[in-house]
């Protein structure tokens, strides 16, 4: 019974490498030379979060989402972020029928499997705050009544550095709720030209096709909780945690909420590297992409440099002051 038991697992571990390389495949086909931030995208929706992709204009942010999005077999919505969008614009509102004499639920965009939240920091705090329900809890409340979103449901937002002209810095409660936060970077020379090869007949996104359904995501997500975190890993992690707490160059340390999405952000990077086990590694490449965005750097040792690199300069010390478990 051990051994069939044993072949059984083999057998799903191989479907489970299998789905996620052909999901892999299809996304670099569009974002050519980013192996990690494809990687990083497909731990994000293996491990049920939500992902935020800041960098400059213009180096497929948006891209890299649609790309993620047309290769699953799910509803999708783009909302593009402006400074005069409504709450109502992105959740719904109940409009009223004359006819009927009675007012009728109009759903808004966020009721879709892949949300792409489009230059989310280009909009007011107001309509930012629209989001924090939907991501938190899967579900949206308006005048008292409670509307459940689809499953799988993932938010992709895009933003531009906070330094540029029109933009509102999200709140720390608005980042705590991404996953991972994640930059693109330009391409190399190799990368760039054939991005241009790429395009000079057709756009590869227009190509694309679904690679996974929505049944599966749920397989898979439910396959990472199977994921083993040894208890030497669980203690590594805490001490990251307690020790962005603690720090004096820091006035913003790691929730909760950030603990549970390293922890589990660690077993979808696992799966995806077709293991049944986390290992120290998977929490130091992870530890920048999850806690950097929701550390809050003191002003005594703020730089030039920019606040998100800051925190990652603060991050990469915390680092080295504490012990590898072997």
């Amino acid at each position: 019974m051990r051994n069939l038991r044993t072949a059984s697992s083999d057998i799903a571990a191989t479907s489970a490498a299998e789905k996620i390389e052909a999901l892999e495949n299809a996304i670099s086909r569009v974002i050519r030379g980013k192996p990690e931030a494809v990687r990083l995208s497909i731990v994000t929706l293996l491990a049920g979060g939500h992902l935020l992709i800041e960098d400059v204009p213009g180096v497929g942010k948006t891209t890299l989402a649609h790309a993620l999005a047309r290769a699953l077999d799910c509803s999708f919505q783009r909302i593009q972020f402006t400074s005069d969008l409504l709450p109502s614009d992105v959740i719904g509102l109940s409009v009223y029928n004359q006819g009927e004499a009675l007012f009728e639920w109009k759903p808004g965009p966020i009721f879709a499997n892949v949300i792409l939240a489009d230059e989310l920091n280009r909009t007011t705090p107001k309509t930012q705050s629209a989001l924090l329900e939907a991501m938190a809890e899967r579900h949206v409340t308006v005048e008292g009544v409670t509307h459940s979103l689809p499953t799988p449901f993932m938010v992709l937002a895009t933003q531009n550095p906070i330094e540029h002209h029109g933009t509102y810095p999200l709140p720390e409660s608005q980042l705590d709720r991404f996953m991972l936060r994640l930059r693109i970077g330009y391409p190399g020379a190799a990368d760039e030209r054939q991005i241009l090869r790429d395009r000079e007949h057709a756009e590869p996104l227009d190509q694309m096709q679904p690679v996974m359904s929505a049944a599966e995501i749920l397989e898979l997500q439910e396959a990472v909780s199977e994921v083993s975190v040894d208890d030497a890993i669980v203690d590594y992690l805490m001490r990251i945690v307690a020790a962005t707490r603690a720090s004096e160059m820091l006035d913003l340390g790691v929730s909760p909420r950030g603990t549970l999405a390293l922890f589990r952000a660690a077993q979808a990077l696992a799966l995806t590297e077709e293991r049944s086990y986390c290992l120290p590694d998977d929490i130091k490449r992870l530890v920048i992409p999850v806690f950097a965005h929701r550390l809050t750097v003191s002003s005594r040792y703020s730089s030039a440099m920019r606040r998100s690199e800051e925190a990652e300069a603060v991050l990469n010390e915390i680092m080295k002051t504490i012990s590898v478990p072997l």
